[in-house]
């Protein structure tokens, strides 16, 4: 029989990260990680250290994070009673002996959306950027077309952070319209801190005739900071998947 100590749960969660100051416990703030550490504890009758598949940032959301923690499984009703109404389990299963969500993820994806039109939504509001400005479409396409593979994003993290690495591989980007809403789709094997916020940032501003794609294909060659554009708000990011 195997042992109590070494049952792995692996969990599925899905969150609005808006009332959020990102997934890690930081003292003082209301986090995910808190959060979903409190109500397992309360059905659990135990405490469980979490790790997750991306840490994500103040604001922004996720579909398909994945968890894990040493201890069993949760009944899914009873746990999702005591969450708060913006975070949600929505699978758990047992994982083998010494999984990990962050070490062994093969890659993850994350989704961006654009409110690309003159009018504002209330519907999209926190859920998507704004965007009500010119956008050349074919520009973002070409753009998306210049990631996949392994590049050097140093211009796309703020500098300064706690990175010590900056090459990453992009394994797939495009972006695909969706009524009013244009959607960057992007995976790879890891994102550094902001990556994909810089990332579209600087795109739109592509799409926007303030630089040309060649200047951003040349961003991939280990730029510094300064040389990318600005960082898109946190709101309209979603941590998509995760692949093991």
């Amino acid at each position: 029989m195997i042992s109590r100590t070494l049952l792995v749960s692996r969990l599925t969660v899905s969150y609005d990260g808006s009332p959020f100051a990102g997934w890690a416990v930081q003292p003082g703030e209301r986090t995910v990680e808190g959060e979903l550490a409190a109500a397992l504890a309360t059905v659990l009758r135990e405490p469980v250290e979490l790790t997750a598949a991306g840490r994500t940032d103040r604001g922004v959301h996720a579909l398909g994070q994945v968890v894990s923690y040493t201890g069993p499984l949760p009944a899914l009703r009873s746990v999702n009673a005591v969450l708060p109404p913006e975070i949600a389990v929505l699978a758990a299963e047992a994982a083998p002996p010494g999984f990990s969500a962050r070490h062994d993820a093969r890659s993850r994806s994350y989704r961006y959306r654009v409110l690309a039109r003159r009018q504002p939504s209330p519907f999209e509001r926190g859920r998507a950027l704004w965007y009500p400005y010119r956008i050349d479409e074919a520009a973002l396409h070409a753009c998306a077309a210049a990631l996949p593979g392994r590049h050097d994003f140093t211009a796309f993290t703020p500098a300064g952070g706690y990175h010590r690495h900056f090459e990453r591989h992009v394994l797939h980007a495009g972006w695909e319209r969706r009524g009013d809403v244009l959607e960057l789709s992007i995976e790879a094997d890891s994102f550094l801190r902001q990556m994909n916020r810089v990332l579209v940032g600087t795109m739109l501003e592509v799409a926007n005739g303030r630089r040309d794609v060649e200047q951003f294909a040349s961003l991939l060659q280990g730029c510094p900071r300064p040389d990318a554009g600005r960082t898109a708000p946190a709101h309209g990011l979603y941590l998509a998947s995760v692949r093991y």
